[in-house]
């Protein structure tokens, strides 16, 4: 017979065993003395985000504590030990120099269980350099230049949407429309697509483009431990992608294929420019070799990222952009002149050289990025022990690396008042005199963003398509001070950004 006393005694056995084995996995970081930040039971220092913190935030409390006392710090994703890197000058090594040891990028992807989780900015290794050389050709300028017309297409949509909404003035929620126009533009731009959210917020495009970025609690815990995990929950068949997220944007690729090809449909879009990497190996015209082919579910999974990356982020640096601009008139006012002024060399067409020349619209939105990067940091694994150099500290195989680009680009030893918004930080004198690695809101290296020149062409067309028909002010509902949404992945304002759009003649 079992008496209570014997339970008592085997549960507190097991509780004596699962404290020492969080002790024993917390010392990892003090035993090799690096500098690291003191852990709690049982999630470790990550305990809060999600709920009281948004990752920037946890992030940014590390680098203002330990900058200055040691290249990286330790800390732990609940048992598992990540470091943390400061120093930008070890920074650049790792991202550029000793790419070698760097070059996996430290994202869960599982492609027996979830195909489509397998793209371009999670795949690791030889896996990775192959797919990068396959896809670079469609996100040169000239491939740009082509896709332009489309963007400038659906601009006028949204346009002419807004111009329907605002009246002569109104209060409206910005993030939700540049939402839509950037749901408009990848969908037509990617897939070839009339995704018609400008016109019905409800389209599908548009709800699994927010269900692919939603961070459930229960999602964020899996997300936690995918990273930390990653042999083991594809061991244990763990999925990151909904299946209905999967099954629509595979069914979109997959249809839309077939119909091009039994109907001989050509587009200046991504996908028609997947379609002949997959048929002869390059956009050259000749076969490589079955190697540098591409599959349908390699097709499909780089159109799902293209597609939810390029969304979200395009239209979280807008809504940002705005925000400033409406914070700051006179700021506003020179971006529209340089607008203005610029289109009016063109006969008042936006064209791919007139865009290149807006110079002081760029300023705006670099400092935009540096202010609010959509990624507030970028992740790395260690694929080789690596010595840190002038230190006595090495760093083992396997272990994740967080790089912190919010923390950096809002240090105020590197921008001097980093909290205003100076988009003459970024004039050419300006940018000549700081460290490369103190602005990198797309990445560095042979990791940095393939879709860069993409995002930055949507992210011009659509502030331009705003500046030169409204003004932008802030209102009652304005967020002051600005409270980042803690549960989402990227950087987000809690409750939308409400703020006045006035139309104003040229």
């Amino acid at each position: 017979m079992i008496l209570w006393s014997d339970i008592l005694f085997l549960l507190g056995g097991f509780v004596v065993l699962v404290y020492f084995f969080f002790k024993r996995k917390f010392s990892y970081w003090a035993e090799l003395g690096v500098p690291h930040a003191e852990p709690s039971i049982p999630w470790g220092n990550i305990g809060q985000v999600g709920s009281k913190l948004h990752t920037t935030e946890l992030f940014q409390q590390f680098y203002r504590r330990f900058k200055g006392k040691a290249p990286l710090m330790g800390f732990y994703a609940t048992i598992a030990p990540q470091v943390f890197l400061i120093d930008l000058d070890l920074i650049h090594r790792i991202l550029i120099k000793d790419f070698q040891y760097f070059h996996d990028r430290a994202q869960y992807y599982n492609v027996e269980d979830d195909p489509i989780s397998a793209h371009l900015f999670n795949i690791d290794g030889e896996k990775w350099r192959i797919l990068r050389a396959k896809i670079s050709p469609t996100f040169t300028s000239g491939r740009m230049k082509m896709m332009l017309p489309t963007v400038i297409d659906v601009a006028q949509n949204f346009h002419k949407t807004l111009f329907e909404r605002i009246g002569d003035k109104a209060e409206i929620e910005i993030k939700d429309y540049l939402s839509r126009f950037t749901t408009d533009v990848i969908g037509s731009c990617a897939f070839g697509l009339d995704c018609n959210s400008l016109k019905d917020p409800n389209a599908k495009f548009r709800i699994y483009g927010d269900k692919a970025f939603a961070m459930s609690w229960w999602r964020t815990i899996k997300f936690n431990f995918v990273s930390s995990f990653v042999e083991l929950s594809r061991k244990l068949h763990i999925t990151m992608t909904g299946r209905d997220v999967s099954d629509f944007y595979r069914g979109v690729v997959f249809d839309t294929i077939k119909y091009r090809e039994e109907n001989g449909v050509q587009r200046n879009d991504f996908l028609n420019l997947l379609m002949q990497i997959k048929d002869r190996g390059n956009l050259d015209g000749d076969t490589i070799n079955n190697e540098g082919k591409l599959t349908l579910e390699e097709i499909a999974s780089q159109s799902f990222v293209f597609f939810v990356a390029g969304y979200e982020t395009s239209s979280t640096a807008m809504t940002f952009a705005l925000y400033e601009m409406a914070k700051n008139p006179e700021i506003q006012e020179k971006a529209r002149r340089n607008v203005v002024e610029t289109l009016a060399k063109y006969n008042g067409e936006f064209t791919y050289e007139a865009a290149m020349e807006m110079t002081y619209l760029d300023q705006v939105i670099n400092e935009t990025l540096r202010k609010y990067p959509p990624l507030g940091s970028v992740t790395r694994r260690i694929t080789q022990d690596y010595q840190v150099p002038e230190t006595k500290f090495v760093l083992k195989k396997g272990l994740r690396v967080i790089i912190p680009i919010h923390a950096i680009q809002n240090d105020p030893e590197i921008y001097e008042n980093p909290d205003k918004f100076d988009p003459e930080r970024f004039s050419v004198e300006n940018s000549k005199n700081r460290h490369s690695a103190a602005f990198f809101p797309f990445g560095d290296g042979p990791r940095n963003c393939i879709g860069l020149r993409f995002g930055m062409m949507q992210v011009r067309v659509g502030l331009v398509t705003v500046l030169r028909s409204f003004s932008v002010g802030t209102c009652s509902k304005t967020p002051d001070p600005l409270i980042l949404q803690k549960d989402n992945f990227t950087m987000t304002a809690q409750g939308g950004m409400w703020l006045t759009m006035k139309k104003t003649s040229l």
